[in-house]
């Protein structure tokens, strides 16, 4: 277990009790150089503490890669419900059907940014991460959004139009 060795600042009564330090336990520490143990001490004209540790770097380029096409995934979908509502049918397949492909994978996207921040969730009691720029918090927020929709515009397709689309192109759509 590491300490912390805290060096009392303010001056005291007594010579011994100005020179005297403190030490207390930290469980995990990221600080250096002095291998677990943070430095406090008095910058130069100046009346406040620098404390000394190394931060931990947040986020990457997972993280962000996730974030951002987490937020594009939820506007295909978006997009994809809206054209469902007003149509009755998904997306048109578009240039060698690159645009339901697209819309299916954004589906697949969705459903899963929100599988892991349940299991996150479920893990460590919090959410997913705010990531980079906040795009994976802001993701994660847009996500639940989405699937709120998805179960709003389907329940609604299914009660109008007796059966929601499949998940390929059909004769009555695009044909």
């Amino acid at each position: 277990m590491a300490s912390l060795r805290v060096r009392h600042i303010i001056p005291a009564a007594t010579a011994t009790a100005a020179s005297s330090t403190t030490t207390l336990p930290v469980v995990r520490s990221r600080c250096s150089p002095s291998a677990g143990a943070a430095t406090l001490r008095r910058a130069p004209r100046r009346r406040r503490l620098i404390i000394t540790c190394k931060a931990e770097p947040t986020g990457g380029a997972l993280e962000l890669a996730a974030g951002a096409g987490g937020l594009a995934s939820c506007a295909t979908v978006a997009w994809s419900l809206y054209t469902l509502k007003t149509t009755g049918c998904g997306l048109p397949p578009g240039p060698g059907g690159a645009l339901g492909a697209a819309e299916g994978v954004s589906y697949l996207a969705v459903a899963a940014l929100v599988a892991w921040s349940v299991a996150t969730k479920a893990r460590t009691g919090s959410g997913l991460p705010a990531g980079p720029f906040g795009l994976l918090g802001a993701a994660e927020g847009v996500a639940y959004l989405t699937v709120a929709a998805i179960a709003v515009v389907f329940g609604l397709q299914f009660f109008q139009q007796g059966s929601i689309p499949g998940p390929l192109p059909s004769e009555q759509c695009f044909g």
